[in-house]
């Protein structure tokens, strides 16, 4: 298929990945971030522009550029933070996915249009591992907003024709991500050198790499049906946080003893496992093993932190 691909969200940290992703395979990538272009990762991109979504200039770009693929990457990635601060949550994660998935109904009908949902739609699953036939339940406002950005798809593509597909992605980590739990993790045990952590330990995460998660949109690009559907990301492992502070612990070669307060966040999910077989069944399939993934990401922790 053709090769010209827009990302949006493209100074984000998984945008980063899927532009250089893309690029290594030779597509040619245009990218849209309201960062400024010093921010943005340049070296693999055709074309690069600054703009705060929802914007007319979306449409313009569209015209000019014409993809075939859209992977929209934009949006607020922040389930807490929507507890107290559910608006700036909705505007960026509902109305920004239909600005986008309008304008391409009106300028490039064809393109193929990836949204980046979250497993937090299922809240709290009642069985593991998790389908995407599941009911979904959402805890936060961030959930529920991710879940309208997958309606709109499913409308965008029943009644328009466009062809889109959702990505429920589980626990994304990987070198570049300064927030989350494994971030949480490396810092307080390289900074602090203690570690007092939320919770009980015994709650488990499915996490995936931002490179598996960039070579999955490539599959879905490619070889999805492109009507609608959604499909769960993850490496279909499960793994609760005590077993990801030894991980962690052993990578930096500390002997940091784990404390927890017992208290979980509101808008916080218990356990994540994810089937996967969907996405298999494409053909995708993950490369990077956790336990050389978090080694990598503790070492980037490191040197980000101590300079080492």
């Amino acid at each position: 298929m053709a090769n010209n691909i827009l990302v949006t969200g493209t100074a984000g940290f998984i945008g980063r990945y899927v532009v250089r992703h893309f690029s290594e395979l030779g597509w040619s990538v245009i990218g849209i971030d309201s960062s400024q272009s010093e921010n943005a990762p340049l070296a693999s991109l055709a074309a690069y522009y600054t703009v705060k979504l929802p914007d007319p200039l979306l449409s313009e770009i569209m015209q000019k550029h014409r993809p075939d693929v859209c992977i929209h990457c934009a949006g607020r990635a922040a389930p807490s933070l929507s507890m107290s601060e559910p608006t700036p949550d909705f505007y960026a994660n509902t109305v920004v996915t239909y600005e986008v998935l309008n304008a391409l109904r009106l300028a490039v009908p064809g393109c193929r249009f990836i949204y980046l949902s979250s497993a937090a739609v299922y809240g709290n699953p009642g069985l593991l591992p998790i389908s995407e036939t599941q009911i979904p339940a959402p805890l936060s406002p961030y959930g529920f907003h991710k879940l309208q950005g997958e309606m709109l798809c499913k409308e965008f593509s029943q009644i328009y024709g466009l062809p889109t597909a959702s990505v429920r992605i589980f626990s994304a980590y990987g070198p570049g991500l300064r927030r989350q739990v494994l971030w949480d993790i490396c810092q307080k045990i390289i900074s602090a050198r203690t570690l007092v952590l939320q919770g009980t330990g015994y709650e488990s995460r499915d996490f995936v790499h931002a490179l598996d998660i960039a070579k999955a949109f490539k599959v879905i690009a490619c070889d999805a049906p492109m009507q609608g559907e959604v499909y769960n990301l993850a490496s279909g492992q499960e793994v609760t946080i005590r077993e990801l502070v030894t991980l962690i612990s052993n990578s930096l070669e500390s002997n940091c003893i784990p404390q927890f307060d017992g208290v979980v966040p509101s808008g916080t999910p218990l356990n994540w496992k994810a089937d996967i077989s969907k996405l298999e069944e494409l053909g995708f399939t993950t490369s990077v093993a956790l336990e050389r993934g978090v080694k990598t990401f503790a070492n980037w922790c490191l040197a980000e932190l101590v300079g080492v």
